[in-house]
């Protein structure tokens, strides 16, 4: 075992007299080491119910013969972050996580672990360290949140929060029920009802076979999520013994199916972040290329907020991930998953329970994937836009260009009712090196949605969006502001065309004037220190993932 590099032999007795200060005894010497990485926090409502599981996870790990050890990584909750400059470090602190899980594990000589995480950056940074360092691992999601309820009503937290804040200033909601919204849309523990980019990535760890089966759906107060959790440290200690590393579940296949998963309940756009980092971490390389090819070959089955009808209890009730790939088993590969099961006995086990949430394909034949890659004179690396939030009139758009080099002024121009219909509002200088940390567009988006714009009104930007976000949202525009990219050539009034069926975001400006707005263009770049900096130093394209260029792994 790799831990009987600390364990064995007589130059050792200092670390054994350590692991002794513990608590541990001689017989344990003998056992695997797994080492419990969590993410709990008092700040996160998906993360302040991790006590619990993670006894759990330990209960499991001793009753299947291994030794626990506790630690602890940072965790943000974007919820709280968005809207202000603190969401710069969100993308960045995934980097933060790989990098903290790496240094504990590898400096302790851990055999195996168990990942406990929730929420949006925590989980893919998780996966990240997980493929990097190539040992046996366990990922636990935490579990979505119940729904809200008001009059009669079902809330949750997009939709009667952020988007609330549309219709308030619009006077459609006075603040009496504005103050109702706050106080009952996110009524207890977990991560946000809807297919937001926590519970995106929780489907896809499942379907990439790194969580246990049900894992993703089951709720954060339910026995059921304590459940898996005993069964998921049980699991870390099988494949320790079995010498079953994370590479031999997180291969190429494993990578593609959590894409077709992607597609088919139609999360958030992160994903085209998260995904393509990960796999450079196991040696893969995955460009956004793969993300529309099989976009346009699997249908989105599965309607879930903020784009559909069904929340993540919902889903849960109706069979969660297992009856969503049992729906997608002709195009799953069937590959190794950490529960031991191939995928395809996972599907055949697997029941769709609700057949209105979970749709056949040939219920929805002709329809694409959740996620479309768009290209253009705009987007010459690509862009990304959520197209089963779109309405179906929105998905072809031509307006005219209303120009913010930050969040700020774009959300002020909304909420000051100085955006009108047939506009497309861009907000550029939101990259990963010009945010820096390319911060979620969350705030304005909501805004316009709540103010009933989400349809006449198109928003494009080299940051990113929540998994909330719905309309014409286009995002990740690559190359991004801060390097010239073409979205820096951008001015007021000119006219830009969206036309989401035929891939394609196009400037209607003549290649001769932007070569001249390109002689006096210089960029602009925040003033940032500590971290922010050093980040912005390193960080890539978001095309490629917006990891770090530093970190990069010869791929295969």
């Amino acid at each position: 075992m790799r831990s009987d590099t600390v364990k064995k032999g007589l130059e050792r007795a200092a670390a054994r007299s350590l692991l002794y200060a513990t608590g541990l005894g001689k017989e344990d010497m003998a056992k695997p080491f797994i080492g419990v990485a969590t993410s709990f926090t008092e700040l996160i409502p998906g993360h302040v119910h991790m006590r619990r599981l993670e006894s759990a996870i330990e209960k499991g790990i001793y009753a299947a013969g291994g030794v626990s050890f506790l630690f602890g990584v940072p965790g943000i909750c974007d919820g709280i972050a968005m809207g202000h400059p603190g969401m710069r470090y969100s993308l960045a602190s995934r980097e933060i996580i790989a990098d903290a899980i790496e240094c504990v594990a590898n400096a302790h000589c851990l055999d195996g672990l168990v990942l406990l995480t929730n929420c949006d950056k925590i989980t893919p940074g998780m996966l990240m360290a997980l493929a990097r360092l190539n040992i046996p691992g366990v990922v636990v999601t935490a579990g979505p949140m119940l729904c809200g309820h008001y009059r009669g009503r079902r809330l949750s937290m997009v939709a009667d929060t952020f988007e609330a804040v549309g219709r308030r200033r619009k006077g459609e909601i006075t603040q009496e029920e504005m103050d109702r919204l706050e106080m009952e849309a996110c009524p207890g523990a977990g991560s946000c009802q809807g297919l937001y980019t926590a519970n995106t990535m929780a489907c896809l760890t499942e379907a990439m076979g790194m969580s246990l089966p049900g894992c993703a759906a089951s709720l954060a107060v339910s026995a059921e999520k304590d459940r898996i959790a005993f069964r998921s440290g049980q699991a870390s200690v099988r494949l320790v013994k079995e010498g079953i590393n994370s590479r031999k579940i997180m291969t190429r296949e494993a990578f593609e199916n959590a894409i077709i998963m992607d597609m088919a309940l139609g999360g958030s756009t992160n994903t085209c972040l998260h995904i393509p980092a990960i796999a450079r971490e196991a040696g893969i390389e995955l460009g956004l290329e793969v993300f529309d090819r099989i976009s346009r070959k699997i249908p989105h089955l599965v309607s879930l907020v903020p784009g559909g009808e069904y929340y993540l209890e919902d889903f849960y009730y109706a069979g969660g991930v297992p009856a969503a790939m049992k729906r997608l088993e002709d195009d799953l590969f069937n590959c190794l998953t950490i529960s031991g099961k191939m995928i395809k006995d996972i599907t055949k086990d697997a029941e769709v329970a609700d057949p209105a949430v979970i749709k056949s394909k040939e219920e929805v034949k002709g329809e694409e994937g959740g996620i479309a890659v768009l290209y253009g004179n705009l987007a010459p690396q690509g862009a990304v836009v959520k197209q089963s939030a779109v309405a179906k009139e929105a998905l072809r758009f031509k307006g005219t260009a209303r120009v913010f080099d930050h969040e700020e002024g774009a959300m002020k121009a909304i909420m000051d009712k100085d955006i009108r219909p047939g506009s497309v509002v861009v907000i550029r200088y939101e990259g990963p090196q010009g945010g820096p940390g390319m911060r979620e567009m969350l705030s304005p988006t909501a805004a316009l949605a709540g103010m009933g714009m989400d349809t006449s009104v198109a928003l494009i930007t080299d940051g990113r969006f929540s998994g909330g976000t719905r309309g014409p949202c286009i995002g990740h525009v690559s190359p991004e502001a801060v390097v010239g990219g073409p979205i820096s050539l951008v001015e007021e009034g000119d006219e830009i065309v969206i036309d989401i069926p035929a891939r394609r975001l196009e400037l209607n400006v003549p290649e001769n004037i932007l070569k001249k707005r390109r002689e006096g263009w210089k960029p602009i770049r925040p003033e940032v220190n500590g971290y922010l900096a050093r980040y912005a130093r390193l960080v890539g394209s978001a095309h490629r993932g917006a990891v770090l260029e530093a970190n990069h792994y010869p791929v295969v």
